[in-house]
């Protein structure tokens, strides 16, 4: 068959490229399915808390992810400056993934234990007061509103559903484990809790 055919053809051309679509996607993606590595979690992984959890979707909302990644890349630049690069493992019960694909500020995705608690409310309340060239927009509205928790419960159960190992007992006691923080504490607690699994000296 001469190629000119295949190029003047629209119904063949479409049928040859969904062949070769198809070829790539098995041999690239099926395998991942069927790798322990993508698919388990890290080792000593434990399911975010209810606070965390409140706090990871204060940081979507909030939009976050358009300006921080949280995904290390396994290139020496990256790992002496971030720590070690981040594997699939850690993000198994990520619904939706953070990874981001922009870094305007740093990654976050080991930003857990580096920073106090103090400093991060600081640099939430305004960036400039802890590094004065930050472009960073300020979130002085976290420290005013109080978290209800009357979702909370309902989050947990729907990740359960999704596959993270969520006892019954934390979808019970997840509203009181919110109720009078504010959202600034619940963001705390999920930047804190970033990347604390795996650790290697920056």
């Amino acid at each position: 068959m001469k190629h000119e055919a295949v190029e003047k053809n629209i119904g063949l051309l479409a049928f040859f490229m969904v062949i070769a679509v198809s070829i790539g996607g098995l041999t690239q993606i099926v395998p991942l399915f069927f790798q322990d590595v993508t698919n388990k979690p890290v080792e000593g992984m434990k399911p975010r808390t209810a606070l965390e959890l409140e706090g990871r979707d204060i940081y979507i909302r909030e939009g976050c992810v358009g300006c921080h990644s949280q995904m290390i890349r396994p290139f020496r630049a990256e790992t002496e400056r971030y720590g070690h690069y981040s594997v699939a493992g850690e993000s198994v019960w990520d619904h939706p993934f953070l990874w981001g694909s922009k870094r305007t500020g740093p990654d976050l995705a080991r930003v857990g234990g580096r920073y106090s608690d103090d400093w991060h409310r600081a640099h939430l309340y305004n960036p400039r007061n802890v590094v004065p060239e930050s472009k960073m927009p300020s979130y002085p509205w976290l420290v005013e509103h109080k978290l209800d928790g009357k979702d909370t419960a309902k989050k947990l159960e729907v990740l359960r559903t999704l596959g993270v190992p969520y006892t019954d007992a934390d979808i019970a006691g997840a509203a009181d484990a919110v109720k009078g923080k504010t959202e600034m504490d619940a963001l705390v607690a999920y930047l804190q809790g970033l990347g604390t699994i795996i650790k290697s000296k920056r």
